[in-house]
């Protein structure tokens, strides 16, 4: 069994949140319970949750443990004594697990940093669920316990933790997920001066708008914020709400401020009104910050897509071709010069249509407007270029849509590669499955082609005969001599029928020694001529085997004459009907179909 060790640090960490558990609740319960009630500033509850949403879900026990009996303890010492110790650390431990449940379950694996869903749905869980029920036990305990009554003590607390909580999580969420080790680490040294500049400058406003300004002037920070949004981004955004909660809180603490210059309004009420700017503020700058990181990683990612293609299209053997919706050239890639023979400057500008022949561009335009019709969808087309004679015969074109953030497309990214190479090897191919191996003949499958094309030309006003042959007694040839002697005898009575056909004339093994000869532009009589010579020439040449022994071969025919109306299947049919009546007169004759 293998024993996973943990690390002597981990078993600190529930030790060291609760201790800053503690330090926080101790802080806000010591400084702001202003009427005796809840306090108006709730930080602790931030860290817990930050800390929920950034470790694994098997992690929580402890923390959970830790924070509670911090709670307890802080509430015990300096809040509302110990009656109130457990019910107020389970009503806080409640509300942070909600939060942390429902990120989790709706922004699952997600950071705050650079992203605004997370940051939506961790703001109403907080604002919803989580502090209207918590907020409803807290004030239940507090009415009880204290002077304050449960409309107050609710309002108390719904302010302090969601305040606290808006402010302090993201911001501690992203201490603890390392974005301000990766921002030293990832920017440089001129725009890290820059940030510390500016951070400077909006500390020395913030402390003039709190301690000497002489009118309240809280609006006059929102401007330095929102530059360092833009400049520093997410950590900039942070920071600067941190330099306000520190700066303008111990100045309304301590007096200060322009809320004091209002003219009524307790302490309480002062720090609610301030905590509501500072959620202002962090609602202000965290979804700007957080749209800004977008842009600026989907900026990144073209940059890095643009480099990607370039590197692809410059050193890629095929060329590319970048084709606006109207069908002119917009980008070539230097193959072109090789693989079309045209500099690549002077395509641009050009139709596309122009690089194809006229024959083949119907093809190529369907192609193009079947990738412009389906977005998303490849095209894949052949066709003969219209270049020089020293270029390729044949082509190939992959077409794709481009299209924009609406799904619509603004043009067409096309690679062309030469393949008459492939189209040679393709021919060569065709031409060995066409002919049977044995005897040179045409296979069946190409023969019946060839005869459907005759019909063809037929019905268009052609004359032509097919003559079906078959060699007489062929299987006592295999039976006296050997299945080796009878491949001989095939391809010798091939060899003596092909001095007797004329060049547009075909001859096809249909099976086993049944033989087809297509004769085009012949009528019955001028066929049946043809068919005696080569019955001649069979008979006088006989086929001479391995062992030495001549064969002497003869054949059956039955001669058919192609018409407009008659099809392939009944052709055939009657030219072996022929046949079986050349057969049966005694073999070595010809029979025309009836």
């Amino acid at each position: 069994m293998q024993t996973t060790l943990r690390h002597p640090l981990s078993r600190l960490k529930p030790v060291l949140l609760g201790g800053g558990y503690f330090a926080l609740a101790m802080l806000a319960l010591d400084s702001s319970r202003f009427e005796g009630g809840l306090a108006f500033i709730w930080g602790a509850n931030a860290l817990l949750m930050a800390v929920l949403l950034t470790s694994r879900i098997g992690d929580w026990l402890p923390s959970l443990i830790a924070c509670g009996m911090a709670s307890a303890a802080a509430t015990s010492l300096w809040g509302m004594g110990p009656l109130a110790a457990v019910p107020m650390a389970g009503i806080n431990l409640m509300e942070a697990l909600i939060v942390a449940l429902l990120c989790r379950r709706f922004a699952p694996g997600r950071k705050f940093a650079g992203s605004l869903r997370p940051l939506i749905v961790f703001t109403l869980a907080l604002c919803g669920p989580a502090n209207m029920l918590a907020g409803m036990a807290a004030a239940l305990v507090a009415s009880s316990l204290t002077p304050v009554s449960f409309g107050p003590s609710w309002l108390q607390w719904y302010t302090g933790h969601v305040l606290g909580g808006l402010t302090c999580t993201p911001i501690l969420m992203m201490l603890l997920q390392g974005e301000a080790r990766r921002w030293l680490d990832q920017t440089p040294r001129r725009e890290q001066w820059e940030a510390l500049g500016l951070l400077i400058v909006f500390s020395l406003a913030t402390a003039h708008v709190f301690y000497l300004a002489r009118y309240p002037m809280l609006f006059a920070l929102l401007l330095p914020m929102v530059a360092i949004v833009f400049r520093v981004g997410n950590l900039g955004a942070a920071a600067s709400v941190l330099i306000l909660a520190a700066i303008g809180g111990t100045a309304t603490l301590t007096g200060h401020g322009p809320l004091h210059m209002l003219p009524s309004g307790t302490l309480g009420e002062r720090m609610q009104q301030f905590q509501f700017f500072l959620a202002f503020t962090f609602l202000l700058s965290m979804p700007i910050a957080a749209e800004l990181n977008s842009r600026r990683r989907l900026f990144q990612m073209l940059q890095e897509s643009e480099a990607r293609y370039r590197v692809i299209a410059e050193h890629s053997g095929d060329v590319v071709l970048n084709i606006s919706v109207d069908g002119l050239i917009e980008y070539a890639s230097p193959a072109a010069a090789e693989q079309i023979g045209c500099a690549p400057e002077l395509l641009i500008g050009q139709d596309a249509a122009n690089l194809v022949d006229p024959e083949d561009r119907v093809l190529v335009d369907a192609a193009i407007a079947g990738a412009l019709a389906q977005p998303g969808s490849v095209q894949t087309v052949e066709f003969r270029p219209f270049i020089s004679d020293h270029g390729p015969e044949w082509c190939e074109m992959v077409a794709r849509a481009v299209v924009d953030e609406h799904g619509l497309p603004t043009g067409i990214v096309s690679t062309i590669r030469d393949m008459s190479r492939h189209k040679a090897r393709q021919r060569a191919l065709q031409q060995v499955a066409a002919l049977d191996s044995l005897t040179g003949a045409d296979t069946r499958r190409a023969f019946l082609e060839k005869l459907d094309d005759e019909i063809g030309r037929v019905r268009r006003g052609g004359r032509a005969c097919l003559l079906l042959i078959d060699i007489d007694h062929f299987k006592a040839v295999n039976d006296c001599h050997g299945h080796g002697a009878g491949d001989r005898v095939l391809a010798g009575f091939v060899e003596r029928l092909r001095p007797g056909l004329r060049g547009v004339d075909g001859i096809g093994r249909l099976g086993g020694e049944e033989f087809a000869i297509l004769l085009s532009g012949t009528d019955v009589e001028r066929a049946s001529m043809i068919c005696e010579r080569l019955r001649e020439l069979v008979s006088i040449n006989p086929v001479r085997i391995d062992s030495g022994e001549a064969i002497r071969v003869t054949f059956s025919a039955g001669l058919v004459e192609l018409d407009m109306q008659t099809g392939r299947d009944a052709i055939l049919e009657a030219a072996d009907k022929a046949l079986y009546r050349a057969k049966n007169s005694g073999r070595n004759c010809l029979r025309r179909a009836a």
